[in-house]
């Protein structure tokens, strides 16, 4: 469970509690009265990042996709136990 919530739900959740974090102390200061002066990068192009952020994503997945993997019809042999020693798994190259 640990390596769930550090993996996948952390890292999507993180940005987003900081921004309400961020959002919720601007606001506290305006209602105070003081000066709210916004951070540089309040005023980013987020949709052309968030843009670059998904091509660059979809780039990579296209190149791990390509360049590793086994040829199709490969037998995946899991780890096993002989004589006391883990023997390592893999795939098998397929017999032609």
């Amino acid at each position: 469970m640990l390596r769930v919530l550090a993996e996948y739900i952390l890292p999507l959740a993180l940005p987003t509690v900081v921004y309400f974090l961020v959002r919720g102390w601007m606001a506290k200061r305006a209602a105070r009265g003081a000066p709210v002066d916004k951070p540089d990068w309040w005023d980013a192009p987020w949709p052309w990042l968030g843009a670059a952020g998904l091509a660059l994503m979809l780039a990579t997945l296209v190149a791990l996709s390509l360049m590793s993997g086994t040829e199709p019809g490969a037998t995946y042999r899991p780890p096993e136990l002989q004589d006391g020693e883990v023997r390592r798994g893999g795939f098998e190259e397929p017999k032609r």
